[in-house]
């Protein structure tokens, strides 16, 4: 049994949280916010994240942060935006054997780091790993079987993550590709958004499973320029997250995409979906492709419709009439 700290009460943490005490472990949720803390006791489930999941009162729920100190694995729980804050809070009650563990998708604005690098660095510490893979939280809280990944520069953290969280319905591999995991997993997002776009429009199977094919590729050929091993797009962290993101009305991406589909603004359609990671993911990977110098067709046109006023119809007819090519897999 690890004793194990979930840094947020949002859906995916809460998710990790009710699966990890189910197979006996001690658990403590920390939420910044005590009224949010106060409403899952009162009612015993996440109303809005997780209607229906009971929340063990085994599990304690506090807003005192100091509740890390002496768990054996601190999972970060967390959007993307508020990693590093959250993180300088935690690491007065960070200790050297911790194992720490980020579920949050995205790239840090500004600096355009990976999550776990903005873990490493706050927390000073080598025993990062990133669970990433296609798992809606409100899938892992029910028990339905799913298969993840805990990627890390330092395997035997891993090792424990897998060890410790696996169970007959939470399938973990490892992975030693940090950077493919994490890309894969945060540009998944953008391309969500887009196929919630062509869903909103009313565009076909044909449309969204073009998207698919060639938002993976862009995602990876930016992965691979940073040093990601072009096979972990192939997996769970790549196509099997894009898969699952853009098919699945669990989707926050998606759902905010079929909204301004159908003619909603960008910022009305995240102010009504709440948390949409590929959003504000899709501002730092254009920065960071052109950081590297990679051409990303789909996403700087997706940029183009949330950040400059661009007409959808606009930036369809731009990809759609690009320079005939082969196909490069």
């Amino acid at each position: 049994m690890a004793k194990i700290v979930v840094l947020g009460s949002g859906g995916f943490g809460l998710s990790i949280a009710v699966m990890a005490e189910r197979y006996g472990h001690d658990v403590t949720v920390w939420s910044k916010f005590q009224s949010e803390i106060d409403d899952i006791r009162a009612h015993g489930e996440h109303r809005q994240k997780l209607p229906g999941i009971p929340v063990s009162e085994k599990i304690a729920l506090t807003s005192d942060i100091s509740c890390i100190s002496g768990c054996d694995m601190l999972i970060f729980g967390i959007p993307s935006t508020f990693v590093r804050d959250v993180a300088k809070d935690a690491k007065p009650y960070i200790d050297e054997n911790m194992i720490i563990v980020n579920t949050g998708k995205g790239i840090e604005d500004g600096t355009l780091k990976l999550l776990s690098a903005v873990l490493e660095e706050e927390l000073n510490s080598d025993k990062v790993v990133v669970l990433s893979g296609p798992s809606h939280a409100e899938e892992v809280a029910r028990c339905i079987p799913t298969t993840v990944v805990a990627a890390s520069k330092n395997m035997q953290a891993a090792e424990y993550v897998q060890d410790n969280l696996s169970n007959e319905v939470f399938r973990i591999y490892l992975n030693d590709d940090v950077v493919g995991c994490e890309i894969g997993g945060a540009l998944k997002n953008i391309i969500a958004l887009c196929a919630g776009i062509c869903d909103g429009l009313g565009y076909g199977d044909n449309t969204k499973a073009a998207l698919m094919t060639r938002g993976i590729h862009e995602i990876a050929r930016l992965g691979i320029a940073m040093g990601a091993k072009k096979q972990t797009f192939n997996g769970l962290t790549g196509i099997g997250d894009l898969i699952v993101t853009c098919t699945s009305m669990h989707s926050r991406n998606r759902r905010a995409g079929i909204l301004i589909g159908q003619g909603i603004s960008p910022d009305e359609a995240v102010k009504r979906v709440g948390t949409v990671e590929g959003y504000h993911c899709c501002k730092t990977a254009y920065a960071l492709a052109k950081s590297v110098n990679v051409e990303m067709p789909i996403a700087s046109e997706l940029y183009n419709v949330l950040f400059t006023g661009s007409k959808i119809s606009e930036s369809l007819d731009n990809l759609m009439g690009r320079p005939q090519k082969y196909e490069v897999i």
